[in-house]
C-alpha cells in the first residue's frame, strides 16, 4: 500500500478554491447531512494551550482532524492554530490523504460562515466590517467576496500598524478599503458590556464579521441595525464571547448546531446563563436555513460558528476528489 498524499495549503485552496467550498458545504446539508449528529469533540487541556479532537463520517468518507490551538504561538511568529487532518475511506477506514489542518481550518470556516451569509444577508450587503487581522479575517474577506458583491471592507484591530496593511491587502484586491480607530478598553477589544468602543459605527456594514481571540464584547450590541448580518466566530469555549446580550436578544441567531453551540458558544451560553434569552431563541441550525425552514427576521441576524468536524470532512473529500481527478487527466 502506498503512502497517502499530503494535501499541503497551496495544493488545499488550488483543489478546492473558497466558492467551491461553499458548494460543497452547501450540497452536503441538501443531501441530508445532520449538524447534529456526530460526537462531541474532546477538548483537552495541555500546557501549551488546547487539543481539539473532530471525528467525522458521512458518506463514502472517514476523518479526524487533532488540532492544536496555541494562544502563545503568535508572539512567537507561529500560528495560533495548527493540526494535521487524517482522511479515511468510509468502508475499510483505509488511510486516503493526510492534509494540512491549519490550512484547512483556514478554508471550511469562512465558508460556513458564506454559507449563512448566502441566506441571511441582503442581497446587496456589499460593505462588511471586519474585527481582526488573522487568517481568519482573510479568509472571511475572500469567503464573503464568493456569496455577496462586496465593495468595501473596514478594519478594526488592536495594531493600528496590522489593521492598515490589512486595510492594504484588501485595496490590493480590488476593494475599497479603510480602517476603524479602536481606542477605547483594551484598545476596542474586550469592551464591558454595554460600552461602546471609540470606534465608526460598525452598524453602517451590511455584513460585521468577529475573528478575534477576545473573550468579551467587541462592540456596543446596539450599535448594530436591522437588518444587518454578524458573524462572530473567534470563540469556541462556553465562557468567551465576542458579541454582547443586546445584539444576540434582537436577532435571528442561526448556529451550526443546537447541541454543539449551547456547549462550546460563549456568544449564547453567557446571554442564557444571564437569562437575556432561552434555549429556545436560537432559530435553527445551518441545515435548517439552507433548507428554507429558518428565515432571516426583522432585527439583526447573527450566525454563530464553533467549527465542526462534518465541515473538515466534507471539505478534505472535496479536496481528495479534486486530487484523484487531477491525477487521472495528467
Amino acid at each position: 500500500m502506498s503512502a497517502p498524499p499530503y494535501l499541503d495549503g497551496p495544493a488545499l485552496r488550488e483543489l478546492v478554491p473558497m466558492a467551491t467550498a461553499v458548494r460543497v458545504l452547501e450540497e452536503a446539508l441538501l443531501a441530508g447531512l445532520d449538524p447534529e449528529d456526530g460526537p462531541q469533540r474532546p477538548v483537552v487541556e495541555v500546557p501549551a494551550g488546547q487539543l481539539l479532537l473532530m471525528p467525522a463520517a458521512w458518506g463514502r468518507f472517514t476523518g479526524i482532524k487533532v488540532a492544536g490551538v496555541a494562544p502563545g504561538n503568535p508572539a512567537r511568529g507561529l500560528p495560533r492554530i495548527c493540526g494535521t487532518y487524517l482522511l479515511m475511506d468510509g468502508e475499510t477506514l483505509v488511510p486516503l490523504a493526510v492534509l494540512d489542518g491549519a490550512a484547512l481550518t483556514a478554508l471550511r470556516t469562512p465558508a460556513v460562515s458564506a454559507l449563512a451569509v448566502r441566506h441571511l444577508a441582503a442581497e446587496d450587503a456589499g460593505h462588511l466590517t471586519v474585527f481582526g487581522t488573522g487568517p481568519q479575517a482573510w479568509g472571511h474577506v475572500e469567503a464573503l467576496r464568493a456569496v455577496r458583491p462586496l465593495r468595501r471592507v473596514s478594519v478594526v484591530a488592536r495594531d493600528p500598524a496590522r489593521a492598515e496593511e490589512f486595510a492594504a491587502r484588501c485595496a490590493a484586491a480590488g476593494l475599497r478599503a479603510d480602517t476603524l480607530p479602536a481606542t477605547a478598553p483594551a484598545a476596542g477589544y474586550g469592551a464591558p458590556p454595554g460600552t461602546a468602543p471609540a470606534l465608526a459605527d460598525p452598524g453602517q456594514s451590511g455584513l460585521v464579521a468577529c475573528c478575534t481571540t477576545s473573550r468579551t464584547p467587541l462592540f456596543d450590541g446596539r450599535m448594530i441595525r436591522d437588518g444587518v448580518t454578524v458573524i462572530a466566530v473567534g470563540s469556541h469555549e462556553p465562557d468567551a464571547r465576542e458579541i454582547d446580550d443586546d445584539l444576540v436578544a434582537r436577532s435571528t441567531v442561526v448556529v451550526e448546531a443546537r447541541r454543539a453551540a449551547l456547549a462550546e458558544a460563549g456568544d449564547l451560553v453567557i446571554p442564557i446563563r444571564n437569562g437575556t434569552i432561552t434555549s429556545g431563541h436560537l432559530a435553527g441550525n445551518l441545515a435548517d436555513l439552507v433548507t428554507g425552514a429558518v428565515s432571516p427576521g426583522p432585527g439583526p441576524r447573527v450566525f454563530k460558528s464553533v467549527g465542526m468536524a462534518w465541515e473538515d470532512l466534507v471539505v478534505a473529500g472535496a479536496a481528495y476528489e479534486a486530487w484523484l481527478r487531477a491525477r487521472t487527466t495528467r
